[in-house]
């Protein structure tokens, strides 16, 4: 007699073959492949090529900062906004 175990093993093994031969199989690799092709004409970035353009988007932001208030203390201006009823130059 066949045990419990032995039956559901070859249970599990005939039900994947089955679901390999079935035209599901087909059609979940025909989906796939015509996402794949979609997502390449989208013209999309990794998670990691966002992360570092951010990253290097980040850094130069906080170059201009620096460079802004350098030149504003190069023209002698304060770093604080300019004051109602001042001329504006």
């Amino acid at each position: 007699m066949i045990g419990r175990s032995d039956w559901m093993e070859e249970f599990q093994k005939n039900m994947s073959e089955l679901i390999a031969k079935s035209p599901a199989a087909d059609i979940e690799r025909n989906v796939k492949a015509m996402m794949a092709q979609t997502f390449s004409r989208m013209d999309l970035v990794t998670r990691d090529e966002f992360d570092v353009q951010a990253q290097l988007l980040e850094r130069a932001l906080s170059r201009i900062t620096a460079l802004e208030s350098r030149v504003q203390a190069l023209e002698g201006r304060p770093d604080t906004p300019l004051q109602q009823g001042t001329p504006h130059s």
